[in-house]
């Protein structure tokens, strides 16, 4: 029978370092997860921005995101809600939205190079839109660097011939470029993917004749863990993690190269 692995990345690949800004107060965390933000409301969507977030850096940070968002054109999706948010609702509130400036999202960026210098990995940045209110509650700023045991991993699958699949609630850009880092064919690489996406990404694969692990470390895999034939669940980000994905993972493991170990 043929096999796939389809990995997440943040947190899973990549270790993720995060800045989210709340946008009504002021107030800037870096140890909170934008995921249980959103999982702990009702009216919260995360929204993932489909472009590099360096370009900000040359344009007046007091100009609106919302007018960015319209001058250049930039698309994003919607990685993350609790509750069904369409893509024409969110963008009715971002044309309208008249607070949340670039500032917002780069304030974060002297908080990112302290612990990656050149942001080079998984660059991007998101907004946490509360639906209910009709405005930008959170920004999030994030970059990453590859766990250390990561290519060791994806060599040692492939040389089982086991097929390797990224699906992501990147930006689809950062994850098309890790792709390429990792020698994987783009068409194997999904970037801003919901969490019912990444359900479909494995049913498909099921569908198609694999038997499929699926390996994550938060909330928006959880549907692709009820899916998968085997679910693993990574916690080398060494954050806190939601009792919901511990009840429905089959291994947890404290390093990603212990998935090599796995027989399924």
């Amino acid at each position: 029978m043929k096999k796939a692995v389809v990995f997440d990345n943040s947190g899973t690949l990549i270790e993720r370092y995060r800045v989210v800004k709340d946008v009504l107060n002021g107030n800037i965390f870096t140890d909170i997860n934008s995921l249980d933000i959103i999982d702990a409301a009702d009216s919260l969507a995360l929204v993932v921005l489909q472009f590099n977030t360096n370009k900000l850096l040359n344009l007046n940070p007091d100009i609106l995101i919302s007018d960015v968002i319209k001058e250049y054109k930039i698309d994003f999706d919607i990685s993350f809600s609790t509750r069904q948010v369409s893509k024409a609702e969110v963008k009715e509130i971002l044309d309208g939205e008249s607070s949340t400036t670039i500032s917002d999202i780069t304030d974060g960026f002297d908080i990112l190079r302290e612990k990656i210098p050149y942001m080079e990995l998984c660059n991007g940045s998101a907004l946490i839109v509360d639906m209910d209110l009709g405005q930008v509650a959170y920004t999030i700023t994030s970059a990453g660097k590859f766990f250390p045991k990561v290519f060791e991993t994806i060599e040692t699958l492939k040389s089982r011939g086991i097929e390797i699949f990224i699906a992501s609630g990147d930006r689809k850009g950062a994850i098309n470029r890790l792709a390429n880092m990792l020698d994987i064919p783009e068409d194997n690489a999904y970037g801003t993917v919901s969490t019912r996406g990444k359900c479909e990404i494995v049913s498909i694969l099921k569908e198609g004749g694999y038997k499929v692990m699926m390996v994550g470390d938060g909330l928006n895999d959880i549907l692709a863990f009820k899916e998968a034939d085997v679910s693993v669940l990574t916690i080398e980000q060494q954050e806190e993690v939601s009792p919901k994905m511990m009840d429905k993972t089959d291994y947890v493991i404290e390093d990603i190269i212990e998935v090599t170990m796995i027989d399924f």
